[in-house]
């Protein structure tokens, strides 16, 4: 039976690439979209290439609704979860985040909703599937950004770049990483966050360095760890980063 992955904000973007790549290694995908005709329309253009895709609802903006809902089809259908990739995100484009002497408030919130509490919310009611694979594994994608050490080091190509809400955003989703890696350390389930790097998204108005397939690479290897990889971890396809 194949592996099932659940991938959040699939329909463009890296979770697209993601979700074709591990489509292709035989995995069977749940595209996760906020929008249905979106994920529908993604989810078409890869069952076209031969894998086995299917659009799914999932808005981390309704995070609890949409989560119960989803987890009660999988339980249904297949039983388990085997990977579960939090990939949606957000970043605050109206100007309104920024350094930390005049960030909006209210961007930080917004970004917090989705990148923070959004996560939390939407993974939780996923872990009895997870719990019950014959071994699982929950990656959260990060960001350079959001490691502390990187932000304080002036040798780092990230110590300029400072809005705060998604900085701090990110260096919240590291933590929950590390908290849940723990709950979890006597199980077969790895938790990890991972950085993608800076992929030309919509996330950054395409100023992204590199391409799409590049900013899949650590998360595609990630999702098909075998059970002797590292847990509780801060990784990119070149190494790890500090917390």
């Amino acid at each position: 039976m194949a592996k099932v992955v659940l991938i959040t904000g699939a329909n463009k973007g890296i979770g697209f690439e993601v979700a074709r790549q591990l489509g292709h290694s035989g995995f069977t995908v749940l595209l996760g979209a906020r929008d249905a005709s979106r994920g529908e329309a993604a989810a078409a253009k890869l069952s076209a290439e031969g894998s086995d895709v299917r659009p799914v609802i999932a808005d981390l903006d309704r995070a609890p609704e949409t989560a119960t809902s989803l987890a009660g089809q999988i339980q249904k259908e297949f039983g388990h979860l085997d990977v579960l990739i939090n990939n949606a995100g957000a970043f605050d484009l109206t100007g309104g985040d920024g350094p930390a002497s005049a960030v909006s408030i209210d961007a930080m919130k917004r970004t917090f909703a989705t990148n923070f509490f959004g996560t939390v919310e939407f993974t939780q009611p996923f872990l009895p599937l997870l719990r019950a694979a014959e071994s699982a594994r929950i990656i959260n994608v990060s960001s350079g950004l959001g490691s502390v050490g990187l932000n304080n080091d002036p040798a780092s190509p990230f110590y300029s770049v400072k809005p705060l809400g998604y900085n701090a955003s990110k260096a919240a989703l590291n933590m929950f990483t590390v908290n849940l890696a723990w709950e979890l350390r006597d199980t077969k389930i790895k938790v990890n966050s991972i950085c993608p790097g800076f992929t030309a998204t919509d996330l950054n108005n395409n100023t992204g360095t590199q391409t799409i397939e590049e900013g899949a690479i650590a998360i595609v290897r990630f999702a098909q760890q075998t059970d002797d990889s590292p847990t509780g971890g801060f990784f990119h396809k070149d190494g790890t980063y500090p917390w």
